[in-house]
């Protein structure tokens, strides 16, 4: 008997069965509504210092001003960066910012433009 279940979006489980609307991977534990939109929860969701949601390729703005690591510059307030990609870790940001090159930052000290 070939099962027409669709396999498990975590871990490609075909051992997946059927509980009322739900699906359930009896191997990793995953259940989820076949019905609804896949939701990648594995996905980051940073937002700015005003709480706006941000998404790569958004230009944002410095909202204090920054000691550059292993430098004696200082980013001033003001200073404009284009978010490249996010990623995991305390500087959460990986952007180009204006003037200074490519730089990791927080979410915390920027705000969108």
């Amino acid at each position: 008997m070939t099962s027409t279940l669709p396999p498990c979006p975590k871990c490609q489980s075909e051992y997946v069965y059927q509980d009322q609307d739900m699906l359930i991977c009896p191997e990793c534990a995953n259940e989820w509504n076949p019905n609804e939109a896949a939701v990648d929860e594995d996905a980051l969701v940073l937002k700015d210092a005003n709480g706006t949601l941000l998404s790569e390729g958004d230009k944002v703005t410095l909202i204090k001003d920054l000691k550059v690591k292993g430098s004696s510059s200082v980013l001033k307030i003001g200073t404009k960066a284009t978010i490249k990609r996010f990623v995991d870790g305390d500087h959460d940001i990986d952007c180009k910012v204006d003037g200074a090159g490519d730089m990791m930052l927080k979410s915390q000290f920027v705000k969108k433009a």
